[in-house]
């Protein structure tokens, strides 16, 4: 497993600021697993207060590739990785921390952690089983544990070296355990509880905890430990984040978790409906005005990112077939005028102008501004 040594050279630069200083950026000098010295640079400024900086060269995972191949569905990926990077954020503060990817749990210990900690099956005994004497099997022994994931957090020292100073690890976990019998045979579904879940993901972050603190190589530094309830395969918007704790150094006991409560909803859906009419109805009133002056309207999709039930973003794609350049500014212009006349600004903004050439415009706007920002792609 690897360990971090890294030395700035130029440590006189500003690595706080916001904006750029000059055009130089300062080298750092990192140690790889052969020992061997590799020259590599600190960004000088992050993109805004809310976004890490990392080093560069960029740094894999030392377990690149586990989440695609133990996470079936894309959004989900993108939300485990994105989301945990979001909660680590109370804890590590990105203003001052760098992101790296996780360099300590291999692709090997993973495989090895999640195959531990599901039940196991005993695959000969199956063999004298009827067909529905084994699907009780595997109901009552649901594999519910999907992946873990490892970000690191590294801080600059006065001497000039960055070094670990947290760990975040996200644990994924199914909604819905999907199982075969037989190969080429049915496939089954059973669905799982909040509370089975729950119950399933503390037992395996305390386990993950004692077993981190016992490895030589990781540093003695806090550890957040995030909850990560996956969606269905084929759900067009991902699962959640439903509660995390941290472990503070020289700990390896959980002895609380804090409930997180956010959802992910789509827009039109019967969900979205009941659960935020007001939302369902600017949005599918947004669709109506747009089908009035463009018959190449098909519709509309929306994904509501939702905190304590308050909206936080709100993602559009409109999906339109376009007959030339024109068409397509015209569109935007008259997008951008709805967004103005319907959207209130108090969360974040973005739809996305598709047609089945790729992404033809994009219209942002954050919250608390005014008016959106746009961008006509050639």
């Amino acid at each position: 497993m690897r360990k971090l040594g890294v030395t700035i050279l130029l440590s006189g630069m500003l690595l706080a600021s916001c904006s750029p200083i000059n055009n130089e950026e300062p080298e750092v000098v990192q140690e790889n697993e052969d020992m061997e010295q590799e020259t590599s640079i600190v960004p000088s400024y992050q993109l805004n207060d809310e976004t890490y900086r990392v080093i560069l060269p960029y740094q894999t995972s030392e377990a690149r590739g586990v989440t695609t191949n133990q996470v079936a569905n894309r959004v989900d990926i993108d939300e485990l990785e994105q989301g945990l990077m979001r909660h680590s954020k109370g804890i590590f503060d990105p203003s001052k921390l760098y992101f790296q990817e996780g360099q300590y749990l291999t692709k090997d210990l993973l495989f090895e952690w999640i195959d531990g900690l599901n039940p196991k099956i005993n695959e000969d005994e199956l063999e004298e089983l009827d067909t529905k004497e084994k699907v009780n099997v595997y109901k009552e022994n649901p594999r519910i544990l999907s992946h873990i994931l490892e970000q690191n957090y590294l801080k600059r020292n006065e001497d000039s070296t960055v070094e670990l100073a947290g760990i975040s690890i996200g644990i994924a976990l199914k909604s819905v355990y999907r199982f075969d019998t037989e190969i080429g045979g049915p496939s089954y579904y059973e669905e799982i509880s909040m509370d089975e879940m729950l119950g399933k993901g503390r037992e395996v972050a305390q386990t993950i905890v004692e077993q981190m603190r016992s490895m030589e190589d990781i540093p003695d530094v806090p550890i957040m430990i995030a909850l990560f309830r996956e969606e269905e395969q084929n759900s067009p918007v991902p699962g959640e984040f439903i509660a995390k704790t941290v472990v503070s150094p020289g700990k390896q006991t959980i002895n609380d978790w804090d409930s997180i409560n956010e959802e992910n909803i789509l827009f039109p859906s019967s969900e979205g409906q009941s659960k935020y009419p007001e939302d369902h109805e600017v949005i599918s009133s947004f669709g109506n005005e747009i089908s009035e002056f463009f018959p190449n309207y098909v519709g509309v999709v929306g994904r509501g990112f939702y905190i304590n039930e308050e909206m936080q973003k709100l993602t559009l794609e409109i999906p339109i077939e376009f007959y030339g350049k024109a068409e397509i500014i015209g569109f935007t212009q008259y997008v951008y005028g709805l967004v103005l006349d319907m959207f209130p600004n108090r969360f974040n903004l973005e739809i996305q102008v598709t047609s089945s050439a790729g992404l033809e415009s994009l219209i942002t706007r954050e919250v608390g501004e005014e008016k959106p920002s746009v961008h006509i792609f050639d």
